[in-house]
């Protein structure tokens, strides 16, 4: 299980100690998820290597409309391992889910909406939507109520479609994350089941390990790696 958060300058924790609370509470991965101007200077490796678990590099785009996003994507997509768009109005919404190489539509009912046609769309794409769990864990009043409603309709559109999505509490501190099994109950409560919470924790994961795989220098297709036959020209 992965969880997903912004780290400093951006939040008040450094990635080292984010990932050193991630671990603590049991999760294998800690996906970055800055916004493009707002990078977080770490060393992946070797956090990596000091707390055991997997750090991923990723950016989450922030785009005042698709015309603008759509040149954020073609200069960060190089950059990031785990590419999010943040979504949220009908707009970015719409461009997000059109685009391969979105991985995952951040938050997606904060502001805007979602439809049929868009999540079918992103199904299409392989545009993962975000279970977006943070407004839920730190809001109250008309917010919190806000965000369970969006949250239902969301769940309600996956389930309809089958559609692909991810789950994080979204902290910027690593006092506001929360622990896999709390995660669970949080979204027990708006109506996803365990496996679905634990799936879309996993998903996470399984973005970063498919995008490294196409980036291997001797990638060609999905199960298939560049030998010593290909490389020669065809010659033995």
């Amino acid at each position: 299980m992965y969880e997903a958060a912004h780290a400093r300058p951006e939040g008040e924790s450094t990635v080292a100690r984010l990932a050193a609370t991630a671990a603590d509470f049991g999760f294998d991965g800690l996906v970055v998820r800055n916004h493009g101007d707002v990078e977080a200077d770490y060393d992946a490796e070797t956090i990596r290597d000091a707390y055991g678990i997997d750090v991923v590099e990723g950016v989450e785009i922030r785009a005042e409309d698709a015309a603008q996003a759509s040149g954020y994507l073609g200069a960060l997509r190089s950059r990031a391992t785990v590419l999010c768009l943040h979504g949220g109005s009908t707009d970015l919404n719409t461009f997000a889910v059109r685009q391969d190489r979105v991985d995952v539509l951040a938050h997606p009912m904060r502001g805007g909406d979602l439809n049929h046609v868009l999540v079918r769309e992103a199904k299409a794409h392989g545009v993962r939507l975000e279970v977006n769990l943070s407004r839920v864990l730190r809001s109250e009043g008309g917010r919190r109520v806000q965000a369970l409603s969006g949250l239902r309709k969301l769940r309600e559109l996956i389930e309809a479609y089958d559609a692909p999505y991810v789950v994080s509490g979204d902290p910027s501190s690593h006092l506001q994350l929360r622990a896999p099994r709390e995660l669970i109950a949080v979204g027990e409560a708006i109506g996803f089941s365990r496996e679905m919470v634990d799936a879309g924790l996993a998903e996470w994961g399984r973005i970063a390990a498919g995008n490294r795989e196409h980036t291997r220098p001797d990638f060609i297709e999905p199960g298939v790696r560049r030998g010593r036959y290909e490389e020669s020209g065809g010659q033995p």
